[in-house]
């Protein structure tokens, strides 16, 4: 495997080894999501990384090596000498918004032959990423595990953006496929957030909008917890997420509030929030989310052959607000584990996949630091 990796914050690329010619490499561009409106920025990445395999995703912060960045954009260019890769999308809105039909549709379009992990990138405004998991997975072969994430776009929540091959676009889904016997893919997920408050229950809610708990509304609830910071919803929400334990699991999921529906006195949450559920919020320390970061790498690294050569981080915009300043340090941690020869990159997303330790089967989590570890 060799990569070769660039950012670009003002005018010049800048990269961080000799810039060298690959052979029909992967190309995740990771960028902000106004930078990859302008058709003159799309043109500076053709032209600089005149390519074929070109994906995009828009995010809430650009990593690369231990660095975080803002309004830039970031490129890792990825040839693979062993082993191989095979890239589909879609779109929702080809789907009617039905995320969970948008899922079956990629599985069904990529190919399975010697297949050894998929990888998702996603828009993150219009798709349940529970609902587009489970489409995935609906005929699947157990083996084969998925990890990826969901596009972001800073705090504002306006609109995320995703391609392959063509312009950044919305309501874009796509799915990489990994090929080759010689493979060696790792991944973790794990967040460092503490419940508080009482556990209650969810007696209210439809796939990913919650109405109810304990029978009152959704929103009050939650704003009576929030006390003042109610005024800054739903940025104040990735502050405060959701502990959610759906009945008959013993494993929580990290729900994060991506809008509110005052009207309704609802609120959508980036993946399912079944009813019967039991449901606590939950906050972070920055000390806790850098020991999340690190303990996600431990658990990639469990039980590997090699040493990763490439690492695909994916964390919650909510961890990057929490930690604020402080944000690198939680990808100083994972470098800690990982190695420093390991290239980096990744984005700040709405919303995290990848399976629970000693299971192949996905969740989308929130609040969370995932990795996926590639090497052959």
């Amino acid at each position: 495997m060799r990569v070769n990796q660039a950012y670009k914050i003002n005018e010049n690329w800048n990269y961080l080894q000799d810039k060298i010619t690959l052979k029909n490499p992967l190309v995740l561009i990771f960028g902000n999501r106004m930078l990859l409106e302008k058709e003159e920025v799309i043109e500076d990445i053709r032209k600089e990384f005149p390519y074929e395999h070109l994906v995009f995703g828009s995010t809430s912060g650009e990593i690369m090596d231990n660095n975080v960045f803002d309004n830039s954009i970031v490129v890792t260019a990825i040839e693979f000498e062993k082993s191989t890769f095979h890239i589909c999308t879609d779109n929702i809105f080809n789907h009617n918004k039905d995320a969970k039909k948008l899922g079956e549709s990629l599985y069904n379009s990529i190919p399975k032959d010697k297949l050894k992990h998929l990888f998702v990138l996603s828009e993150g405004s219009f798709v349940n990423g529970s609902s587009l998991i489970e489409g995935l997975e609906k005929n699947i072969q157990s083996t084969i595990p998925i990890s990826g994430g969901m596009c972001g776009d800073d705090a504002k929540f306006e609109k995320t953006l995703a391609s392959y091959k063509e312009n950044p676009k919305e309501g874009e889904v796509i799915l990489i496929g990994f090929y080759g016997e010689t493979l060696e893919i790792s991944f973790a997920s794990f967040g460092g957030w503490s419940s508080f408050g009482p556990e209650r229950i969810i007696t209210k809610s439809n796939a990913n909008v919650l109405y109810e708990i304990d029978g009152q509304p959704a929103l009050d609830l939650y704003k009576k917890y929030l006390g003042d910071k109610a005024q800054q919803l739903p940025q104040a929400s990735l502050l405060y997420p959701l502990n959610v334990t759906p009945q008959g699991k013993n494993g929580a999921v990290v729900r994060t509030i991506l809008g509110i529906d005052n009207e309704e006195k609802s609120m959508t949450l980036a993946g399912d929030v079944p009813e019967n559920s039991k449901v606590q919020l939950m906050m972070a320390s920055v000390d806790e989310i850098a020991e999340g970061a690190n303990e996600a790498a431990k658990k990639a690294m469990e039980n590997r052959k090699e040493l990763p050569q490439l690492a695909l981080l994916v964390s919650c915009v909510g961890r990057k607000l929490v930690m604020n300043q402080r944000v690198e340090e939680e990808i100083e941690r994972v470098q800690e584990v990982i190695g420093d020869t390991t290239a980096i990159t990744g984005f700040y997303s709405y919303g995290e996949m990848a399976p629970f330790s000693n299971n192949t089967f996905c969740d989308l989590h929130n609040q969370t630091m995932t990795l996926t570890l590639i090497s052959e």
